[in-house]
């Protein structure tokens, strides 16, 4: 027999039958049992490091400017982190006279912009109406969004380097004509490569995806934003943001054995809702932070945009320099280090609202199905699903993704998947790894990792998105089967990660998932319940346990998947879209406001409940067609429930008196010069940063939208696209309107900020078709100076390129 010893903890643990393992080597995984901090930080390596003159903040410069601010504005008095950091990147601190958060919209000037393949396809067909030369701040492409998952890896990866070839290759030839970093597919997920490669201490980052604040973990302001703010910041034009104000959550304690990072935010999200943190900021503070990794606190910013929050950040910690340096980036840390004071919050600074979390008396949580705030602490889940009635089955376990893909992430979970094969326990669900970068996938594999979790049946996909945004090839159920997935996701909305409205998929830590994958049960608690090994005996597990950093250093993963080094642009390279391409398609600029009030508009749906941009805006099938504006407004809407006749993707066509779907609809009313609008219920808009929810009504002729509230990503994306976002003035308006409804205006003319808009309802009587009742109801809205002009020219990019052709006059 042959037979090998792995080393977890103080314990060893015997491994059987290991013929397909490599036997030239002993793999010798040493595991932490605190989730703190390697033992000693300063025995680890220190790799040489990389040119970093781009990606390190100009503290003596943000420093002065926020001097002046925290001076003429504020009287000196004491700031939060966010504030310190924000107010820093004002476009011109001297100007500025008033910041009144909430209210107040600051001109900004961020540092860097991030995209991933699927938004910047968008970004690049604006940014090419603008007409600049190259890019004003360091920009980076990241192709993670269009690799399928399905047989794994690497073959993954050249199966979408086929499928979606001129994608890739519009991308890449973008990226040298405007002097832009690109990262080939299968290098990695966007927020990973952007935490090992470019966060910085105090610096403010936008980045075209909802989960950018992954790099707070990092004590960076990284934002999510639409296609159109990013254009802003790389055509050097101030990016406005409303001042937000700060919760202060202040950690104290530190996690026990089975609690996560990943469970300070399910039980945050629990507490605020998907709504509470809207307008605000969430910073980390207290004594409990000092415990915690850098990718530990990635993890909690990256689902901080799961309760609306702008962002989320943690100050300057030692943990962020032990990072910094082992992702060569020792002259970063070496800086941050110098201006400390700068990247934490002043003594006696403010918070709006401060929450406090005792990490000690934390235990795992579970949150879903179908929303990220419905958390239950794993002693009350088992409780949960039974009240609901759900079957007790687990059909899959998936871990990873932008969340949850760290060494330390890895290693906990290996720790766990050795145990079990010691034992001969294998997983009684399907069980998938998405490792963050090819940076982790290679140290996962020097260090043994890979096999350990390959030995029990784990399939590792590629380094990209995958089922997280719905790239999963499905094939273990039937169309609609209601089934449960158990992931270490921070998504989990109806029909996102298989398109099957019916999969319920609950929100873990990778610990909770993995361990639970291997029993199939959703009612399993592996603090206090058994298995049965292979000799028939109960099998418990031990506490989880590994390295927060590689003991022996980060593998850099294969030259191959380097990014593309860019000092300048190159304008005589030729932007590559094939002349009969349904994928990409250039834009043409919408037309300017006509300068009148709205008549005749029609209400094209009443959406009730929920509206995230993936019921406006479907991914999955549909990324394919995110370059392609006219072929993807065919998925515009077909997730929302039409509050008038209880149905998704059905509407009234007003005009032929028949039943259609959304789309079909509006495309019709846009054929007969017919605008119409969308009345919506409470965050509107909430979930991905997808502008095509905002580019696609716009397309087919929707000028205004009026909702409850919204869901600050997409609002800000329909002012740039030129639609006007009004809120009821009164929240029971909503129950006036209906399908069809007439809509006319009066204020849209000499609309200002603070203004409010009337809006004159025609509708037809119950009694008599033929006869219509007339109201008004007043609207809110939240423009700017600045978004109204975006407005009156047809959207921000009509202005930009406005601006551009008179200054090359």
């Amino acid at each position: 027999m042959n037979s090998r010893c792995l080393f977890i903890g103080r314990r060893y643990y015997q491994l059987a039958q290991t013929q397909s393992i490599n036997q030239s080597r002993l793999i010798h995984l040493n595991f932490r049992r605190s989730l703190a901090t390697i033992t000693d930080q300063s025995k680890l390596p220190i790799p040489e490091p990389k040119d970093c003159s781009k990606i390190t903040p100009n503290y003596a410069k943000l420093v002065e400017n926020l001097s002046i601010v925290q001076k003429r504005i504020f009287g000196g008095q004491p700031l939060t982190l966010a504030e310190k950091i924000l107010y820093a990147h004002l476009w011109n601190p001297k100007e500025i006279n008033k910041i009144v958060k909430g209210e107040t919209y600051l001109q900004l000037k961020p540092d860097r912009v991030a995209m991933q393949d699927a938004s910047s396809q968008t970004v690049i067909l604006q940014f090419m109406l603008a007409g600049m030369p190259e890019t004003a701040v360091p920009t980076s492409i990241h192709c993670d969004h269009l690799i399928e998952a399905y047989e794994g890896g690497d073959k993954d990866v050249k199966t979408a380097e086929v499928t979606s070839k001129e994608i890739f290759d519009f991308l890449k030839s973008a990226s040298e004509k405007y002097g832009i970093e690109f990262w080939k597919p299968g290098s990695g997920i966007i927020h990973q490569i952007v935490l090992e490669n470019y966060a910085a201490p105090g610096a403010l980052m936008i980045g075209t995806d909802s989960h950018t604040p992954n790099a707070g973990g990092l004590g960076t302001i990284a934002i999510g934003v639409g296609g159109a703010d990013a254009v802003d910041a790389m055509a050097d034009i101030p990016w406005e943001l409303k001042a937000p104000k700060i919760i202060g959550v202040k950690l104290i304690g530190k996690l026990n054995d089975w609690a996560s990072p990943k469970d300070v935010i399910l039980h945050l999200a629990g507490k605020l809702t998907v709504r509470g943190g809207t307008g605000h900021i969430i910073e980390y503070f207290g004594t409990g932070i000092e415990t915690l990794s850098c990718t530990g606190m990635a993890t909690i910013c990256n689902m901080g945009a799961e309760v609306g929050a702008t962002t989320s950040v943690f100050p300057f910690t030692s943990s962020m320099h032990s990072y910094l340096s082992a992702t060569r980036r020792h002259p970063v840390a070496k800086q941050a280090t110098s201006y400390e004071s700068y990247l934490k919050a002043d003594v006696n600074a403010n918070y709006d609202q401060i929450i406090e979390i005792n990490l000690s008396e934390l235990e795992p949580h579970i949150n879903g199905p179908f929303t990220p705030d419905l958390s239950t602490p794993l002693s009350k889940f088992a409780d949960f699903v039974t009240k609901n009635g759900w079957k007790d089955e687990i059909k899959a376990g998936l871990i990873g993704s932008c969340t949850n893909s760290s060494y330390q992430d890895m290693s906990r979970v290996t720790s766990l998947v050795a145990q079990a094969l010691d034992k001969g326990v294998n997983p009684k669900s399907d069980f998938f790894i998405t490792p963050g970068s090819d940076q982790i996938r290679a140290t996962m594999e020097r260090d043994g990792q890979t096999e350990i979790l390959q030995k029990v049946g784990g399939r590792v996909l590629a380094n990209a998105c995958g089922p997280c945004i719905g790239q999963w090839k499905r094939t273990d159920i039937q169309e609609n089967e209601e089934n449960a997935i158990l992931t270490s996701f921070n998504r989990n909305f109806k029909n996102r990660n298989d398109g099957n409205p019916s999969t319920m998929n609950f929100l873990a830590s990778p610990e909770i998932v993995t361990a639970m994958t291997f029993a199939g049960r959703l009612t399993f608690n592996p603090l206090t319940d058994t298995l049965v090994d292979k000799d028939g005996k109960p099998f418990q597990f031990s506490n989880p346990s590994g390295d927060e950093l590689p003991k022996h250093g980060f593998e850099k993963g294969r030259e191959f998947y380097e990014p593309t080094q860019v000092s300048a642009g190159n304008p005589s390279t030729q932007i590559v879209i094939p002349s009969d391409s349904n994928r990409l398609q250039l834009l043409e600029p919408f037309p300017i406001w006509h300068g009148s009030e709205f008549h005749d508009l029609r209400v094209l749906i009443k959406v009730k409940g929920k509206c995230t941009t993936d019921h406006i805006s479907a991914a999955g099938r549909w990324l394919k067609f995110k370059g392609h504006l006219e072929n993807i407004s065919n998925n515009t809407l077909i997730g929302a429930l039409n509050a008038d006749n209880e149905k998704v993707n059905v509407v009234r066509n007003v005009l032929t008196g028949e039943d259609g779907s959304i789309p079909e609809v509006a495309r019709y009313y846009k054929e007969n010069n017919i605008q119409w609008i969308v009345v919506a219920d409470h965050n509107y808009g909430e979930g991905s940063a997808r502008e095509h929810a905002a580019l696609q009504v716009r397309y087919l002729g929707c000028p205004i939208i009026i909702a409850r509230s919204f869901a600050r990503i997409h609002e800000t994306n329909l002012k740039k696209q030129g639609v006007l976002p009004l809120i009821f003035k009164n929240d029971d308006d909503y129950n006036l309107l209906s399908g069809g409804d007439i809509i006319s205006t009066v204020g849209i003319i000499g609309l200002e900020p603070g203004k409010d808009v009337t809006i004159r309802i025609r509708k037809e009587k119950s009694d008599d078709k033929k006869k219509f009742e007339e109201f008004d109801i007043l609207t809110k809205h939240t423009m700017s100076e600045n978004q109204i002009e975006w407005f009156v020219m047809g959207s921000a990019l009509n202005l930009i390129a406005s601006k551009q052709k008179s200054t090359n006059i």
